[in-house]
C-alpha cells in the first residue's frame, strides 16, 4: 500500500511539472470615468483643470511592491555602440542613419507601412520600429544597418516603451489598450486596458512603473510593473501625447497638446505638481525630455516649430529654440551634449548644441520624421 501511494504521487508531480506556464493577461474592464479615477487622480483633476471631460478609462488595481523581478527578454551582453542616430519617417516607410561626428545621412533602412515610435533594446544590440499600418515591430541590426525581422504587435501600433529587462509596452491606439511583447521572440507577455487613443509610453528608470498617456481620455494610465495592473488614472488636461519620468522615478512630465501646457506630476501620490503653459497660440506640445542634469525640461513645440526650455524643478520658462516645422520627437546623446528634434514638416533633424542651446546642423532624412533614437 506504501509503494503504491508513493508512486501515485510521484505521477501527479510530474504530470504538475510538465504544465505549460500560460501568458500573463492583465487587463482590467473599462469603467465610466467618473467612477474608474481613484481618489488621488481627483486630486489631480482640481490641480489640472482639464478642457475636456474624460471618455472612458479602466478601473485601477492596487500597486505591488517595485522589488519584484519582471520574468521576461533578459538583455544579452552589451556591444560596443554604433553612435548613429536611427530616424523613423512616417510617410517614408523608412529610418534614415545619421553618423552623428559629421551630422550627414549615411543610410537608408526600408522598414515598412508608418514607422512612428522608435527605441533601442538595452544592450544595444537591435532597434525597434512600430509600423502602424502594418500591425508589426520591425527589428533592424544597428551595426549592419539592416532589417532583421517583423512581428505582430497588433493594430494600429504608435510608440512604445523599452523596459530594463527588455521588454516593450507599446500604446495600441485603435484598441485603447497596452500590449507588453518580448521582442526577442515576439510572444505577447500581457494586454491592460487603458484610455481611448493611447499614444506615448514612458518606462521608470528603475523599471517599477510605466506610463501610458491617453489622447481622448486626457490621462496618465500607471501600470505597476511586473504584475501589470492598472494603479492610478491621472487626468492632465486635453490631448497628453507624451510622457518622461525623472532620474529617480519621482516625477513625471507630460505634454497635453490642445491645452498647450506641461504638468509635472508627483509619481508617489499620483497629483499633479505644477503646470506650465508653452505660452504659444502655435504651440502643440509634443515631446517631453529632461537634460542631462535634469535641471532643464525640453518641449518639442509642434507647429509652433520651436523647442521650449523649462526649469525641472520650479517650471518656469527658460527660453526658446527655433528648429524646423511642426518638431515632433526628441532624443539625446548620452553624454548629454547634442539634442535630436524630427522636424516632420521640414523632412529634417536639427541637432542642438546644449551647452548654447542652439541649432548646429540641420540633416535632410525622410519623409515626415517622427522618432529618433541615439545608439550610444
Amino acid at each position: 500500500m506504501k509503494r503504491l501511494t508513493l508512486a501515485v504521487l510521484v505521477l501527479a508531480a510530474l504530470a504538475a511539472c510538465s504544465e505549460k506556464k500560460q501568458p500573463e493577461t492583465a487587463a482590467t474592464a473599462p469603467a465610466e470615468a467618473q467612477q474608474a479615477v481613484p481618489a488621488a487622480t481627483e486630486s489631480a483633476t482640481t490641480a489640472a483643470a482639464p478642457e475636456a471631460a474624460p471618455a472612458a478609462v479602466p478601473a485601477a488595481a492596487p500597486e505591488t511592491p517595485a522589488a519584484q523581478t519582471q520574468a521576461a527578454a533578459a538583455p544579452t551582453a552589451p556591444g560596443a555602440p554604433t553612435g548613429r542616430v536611427f530616424v523613423s519617417n512616417e510617410k517614408g516607410n523608412s529610418v534614415s542613419v545619421i553618423d552623428p561626428a559629421t551630422n550627414t545621412v549615411i543610410g537608408t533602412i526600408e522598414v515598412g507601412n508608418q514607422p512612428r515610435g522608435i527605441g533601442k533594446s538595452p544592450d544595444g544590440s537591435e532597434i525597434y520600429v512600430a509600423l502602424g499600418e502594418e500591425g508589426k515591430i520591425a527589428v533592424i541590426d544597428p551595426k549592419e544597418m539592416k532589417l532583421t525581422r517583423k512581428f505582430d504587435s497588433g493594430p494600429d501600433p504608435e510608440a512604445f516603451g523599452v523596459h530594463p529587462d527588455g521588454t516593450i509596452y507599446i500604446s495600441m491606439e485603435a484598441d485603447a489598450k497596452a500590449a507588453v511583447y518580448n521582442p526577442k521572440t515576439g510572444e505577447q507577455i500581457a494586454l491592460v486596458d487603458v484610455g481611448l487613443e493611447p499614444e506615448g509610453v514612458a518606462v521608470s528608470p528603475d523599471g517599477s512603473k510605466v506610463i501610458v498617456t491617453s489622447e481622448s481620455t486626457n490621462m496618465l494610465h500607471v501600470i505597476s510593473v511586473p504584475d501589470h495592473k492598472l494603479v492610478a488614472n491621472i487626468l492632465v488636461g486635453s490631448r497628453p501625447r507624451a510622457a518622461t519620468f525623472s532620474r529617480d522615478g519621482k516625477w513625471a512630465y507630460a505634454s497635453a497638446e490642445i491645452g498647450g501646457e506641461v504638468k509635472r506630476v508627483d509619481m508617489t501620490t499620483y497629483k499633479v505638481d505644477k503646470v506650465t503653459s508653452i505660452g504659444e497660440a502655435d504651440a502643440k506640445p509634443k515631446d517631453v525630455l529632461l537634460s542631462k542634469d535634469e535641471k532643464t525640461l525640453y518641449v518639442a513645440g509642434g507647429r509652433a516649430n520651436k523647442i521650449f526650455l523649462f526649469d525641472a524643478q520650479s517650471m518656469e520658462p527658460k527660453g526658446n529654440i527655433p528648429v524646423g516645422k511642426r518638431v515632433w520627437g526628441l532624443a539625446m546623446s548620452k553624454d548629454g551634449s547634442r539634442l535630436y528634434t524630427t522636424d516632420g514638416g521640414s523632412d529634417s533633424v536639427s541637432v542642438i548644441d546644449t551647452a548654447s542651446n542652439e541649432v548646429v546642423a540641420t540633416i535632410a532624412v525622410g519623409k515626415a520624421p517622427w522618432g529618433v533614437v541615439v545608439d550610444d
